[in-house]
């Protein structure tokens, strides 16, 4: 037990790294690419972090009922999963909104991030009286509501024109929320000095990647000069044949 918790400290490490990779290197450039960092991208933000302090504001307090029947205890994180998979799901969404490249780090993101709380939820399962099978069960089905965040952002995207200018830097905060509020005071716990250091090298090891996501998404970026030309001879292919 002890050795596995090492091993997920140091994913945890990992996962901030990604998280905070994510939100400085892919959305936030994409989101003020455009109009620059105007005041629709900082109150996007601010909503963000705000928006995932109430609801973590809102299971805290139903999670902190000792009183309460432990089988309750664990419905309640059920709902509460459900809640946090949804999200995640709208954080993706709007990640392929922008283009492939942002959804595919962000998804990495999203599923990095998840493992080391789908491991925890699980055990909240078992001990608030679920058997192992049905525990993984349940746990498979809150993590399918991460669909219906995808629903909704597709769905916002049809009807509602610019929605993923504030969508954007909303995700981001979330991301940022994640990451310095829940993630980062759990690493400061471990006061080994060895430890430490390995949780900086994963650290900085998870925002790597995020790097160099980023540069092979630059090198396979089109400049405007390639995208006229494609455009002319994507035209040209729509002409019929002349006789």
């Amino acid at each position: 037990m002890a050795k596995l918790k090492k091993v997920l400290v140091c994913f945890m490490a990992f996962s901030v790294g990604i998280l905070l990779g994510d939100a400085f290197l892919h959305l936030l450039p994409e989101a003020t690419e455009e109009n620059g960092f105007s005041l629709i991208i900082s109150c996007g933000i601010m909503g963000g972090i705000f928006l995932w302090f109430i609801i973590e504001k809102i299971l805290t307090t139903h999670r902190s009922k000792e009183n309460q029947e432990v089988q309750t205890f664990a419905w309640m994180n059920l709902v509460g999963d459900m809640v946090h998979n949804s999200i995640d799901g709208i954080i993706i969404g709007t990640a392929f909104m922008i283009d492939i490249h942002a959804g595919i780090a962000t998804t990495l993101a999203v599923i990095l991030h998840e493992i080391p709380q789908e491991i925890g939820d699980f055990c909240v399962l078992v001990h608030g009286g679920f058997s192992k099978k049905k525990a993984l069960l349940y746990n498979f089905f809150t993590a399918l509501t991460a669909f219906i965040g995808l629903w909704v952002v597709f769905l916002l995207n049809t009807y509602v024109e610019g929605i993923s200018e504030i969508l954007v830097p909303l995700s981001a905060g979330l991301f940022i929320y994640i990451a310095a509020s829940d993630m980062i005071p759990e690493l400061h716990k471990e006061s080994n000095l060895k430890h430490s250091f390995h949780q900086i090298f994963f650290l900085l090891i998870g925002f790597a990647v995020m790097y160099g996501l980023t540069l092979t998404e630059a090198e396979h970026e089109d400049t405007p000069e390639e995208s006229v030309q494609i455009e002319q001879e994507f035209q040209e292919m729509k002409k019929p044949d002349s006789l």
